[in-house]
This record gives structure tokens, C-alpha cells and sequence, in this order.
């Protein structure tokens, strides 16, 4: 089973394509290959290192807030 988490995008290099993504709290480095259009405050899916789709914001706090509930995160 794979698992992709949400997370915002808080710093973008546009010359590698890759993006500093904040996942509870803890950034990470992530690949902007697989999605476009993607800004500074988007909430993206990240799935081993790479963004594969945007979501919105509503649905990334709610699903943040069922993995918080189930003990995998804090509560954003």
C-alpha cells in the first residue's frame, strides 16, 4: 500500500523544479515533475520525494486532521 501526504509548497526553485514542502511542520524537498501550475501556498499530494497532483486546501486540512486523529500527525 502506498501512502501520499499533504503538504504546502513554502519555497519553489523554478530553475530544478523542485519545491520545499511543509508536511506537519517538517520540510522536505520535493519534485515538481509530475504537476504544473504549482505556486507558493498550494497544497500538493507527495509520494517519496515527488508532488503528483494539487489539492485544495479544505481537503489537505481534512486529511491531515483524519491522520492526526489517528495518531500519525499533530493537528495542523
Amino acid at each position: 500500500m502506498c501512502l501520499a501526504l499533504p503538504a504546502q509548497i513554502i519555497a519553489i526553485d523554478p530553475d530544478s523544479g523542485m519545491a520545499t514542502a511543509s508536511v506537519d511542520n517538517v520540510k522536505v524537498e520535493v519534485s515538481l515533475a509530475l504537476v504544473d501550475d504549482v505556486e507558493v501556498g498550494d497544497y500538493v499530494l507527495v509520494h517519496v520525494g515527488y508532488a503528483l497532483n494539487k489539492i485544495d486546501e479544505d481537503e489537505a486540512l481534512k486529511t491531515l486532521a483524519l491522520f492526526a486523529e489517528a495518531g500519525f500527525t499533530s493537528k495542523p
